[in-house]
């Protein structure tokens, strides 16, 4: 697929937040494991939880209004995040004067993998145990009541706001949604993003019968991507959200170099097989999701300066996305960075903070080693990184890739 869209029209990300195990900031990478233990039914098992100081904010949120003490964890992670982006795009200060609505509105779209599950659990025990459940179990509960409390919280009374679930690409199939509307003039400002609150019992007790998850210790750095066997899938929870306009290019010349985020293309791919947790071993989707975002962009290969892998630390996943890489650049491929080693996977948030993490590494040119063996590159010092691109994908089939480039 080739660019279709005008070249003077570019999407801009104005502010970004996030929330994950390493807390509201990355200016920092600790040296130590940010993993902690959670016992679950028979297991031990290492998680990718808040710090002290992000799980103080999310709770201070909570607490400040009244409604907000009933809501999912996700939901607040979300909130969290878009209030951080919210606030870096200057939309929280003024909003724009001007006799068309859509210019005074901002709209939603948000990805979940599985929703409001800590209190999807907490309403069905008490069902079991009650027989009844409250008036306001389903509204709580339902996938739509993510976006719609995020538009709410950013003060939005007539903006679209649309949850999206497509497993662990759901952020970028918001993104994606937020890119159309934008392009098409539906609407001038989007939070976009993904947010998940999956430490539960009953979560991690799934991923445990998946056979997947990690048998290192948490202060052992658990979650490898890139490493081999064994398998090192470790559930984190976190959220990123993302402030997008549409631009014209004309009006970038004004800005510092360097200094502007561009969404140049989001690609999408699919493939039908017979086992919905796994993928094909040359990774079908990962490809076409990429040569999408690639022509959507309109750069040659040899532009794209770093990949920050989905790589769940999965033996056969972390293979297969390798495989797709290089179908589509080749042998040399570009620097392969991730940071689930430093958060875990957080399923539906994971595409959107990984989109955080490559904007960290554009901005500073600069990213952590991993203190383990593994097929992630290192610093090289070699050219400077312009552009990245950054993978997803989910069980069922699906996946998707974005481009991102610093102009």
């Amino acid at each position: 697929m080739t660019n279709s869209f005008s070249p003077d029209e570019l999407i801009v990300i104005r502010g970004r937040g996030r929330v994950s195990a390493l807390g509201q900031s990355l200016d920092t990478f600790g040296t130590s494991s940010p993993f902690t233990t959670r016992q679950t039914g028979l297991h031990s098992l290492p998680i990718a939880a808040l710090p002290p100081e992000a799980e103080a904010a999310l709770q201070e949120l909570r607490r400040s209004q009244t409604a907000y003490r009933q809501l999912d964890r996700t939901v607040l992670l979300g909130l969290l995040a878009s209030r951080q982006a919210t606030s870096a795009a200057g939309w929280d200060n003024a909003r724009p004067v001007s006799p068309d609505p859509r210019e005074a509105e901002i709209s939603v779209s948000m990805g979940s993998s599985r929703g409001a599950t800590g209190r999807l659990e907490e309403f069905h025990a008490e069902f079991l145990r009650e027989g009844s459940v409250p008036v306001a179990a389903s509204p709580l509960t339902t996938l739509g009541n993510v976006a719609s409390w995020v538009a709410y919280d950013a003060g939005s009374t007539g903006g679209a706001n649309l949850s999206h679930s497509s497993t662990c690409s759901s952020a970028f199939q918001a993104l994606g949604n937020a890119m159309a509307w934008l392009r098409a003039g539906m609407t001038t400002r989007f939070l976009a993003g993904g947010t998940e609150a999956p430490l539960t019992d009953f979560t991690l007790a799934q991923m445990q019968a998946i056979g997947i998850y990690s048998p290192f210790a948490a202060q052992d750095f658990p979650c490898r991507p890139g490493a081999g066997k064994p398998s090192t899938f470790v559930l984190g929870e976190g959220a990123a959200v993302f402030a997008l306009e549409k631009v014209f290019a004309a009006s970038l010349a004004e800005q510092p170099r360097n200094q502007v985020a561009v969404l140049e293309g989001v690609g999408f791919g699919f493939e039908a097989i017979g086992s919905k947790t796994g993928l094909s071993v040359d990774g079908k989707h990962f490809q076409q999701a990429m040569r999408q975002a690639l022509g959507q962009s309109g750069c040659a290969l040899h532009e794209v300066d770093a990949v920050v892998l989905h790589s769940p630390g999965t033996p056969a996943g972390d293979a297969a996305e390798r495989a797709a890489l290089r179908a589509v650049f080749g042998e040399a491929l570009p620097l392969l960075l991730s940071n689930k080693w430093l958060i875990g996977h957080t399923l539906g948030a994971s595409a959107a903070l990984s989109l955080d993490f490559a904007l960290h590494v554009l901005e500073t040119q600069q990213w952590p080693r991993p203190p383990f063996p593994t097929d992630l590159s290192v610093p090289s010092g070699a050219r400077p990184l312009r552009r990245i691109l950054v993978n997803a994908a989910g069980f069922g089939g699906n996946a998707a890739s974005v481009i991102v480039s610093l102009r």
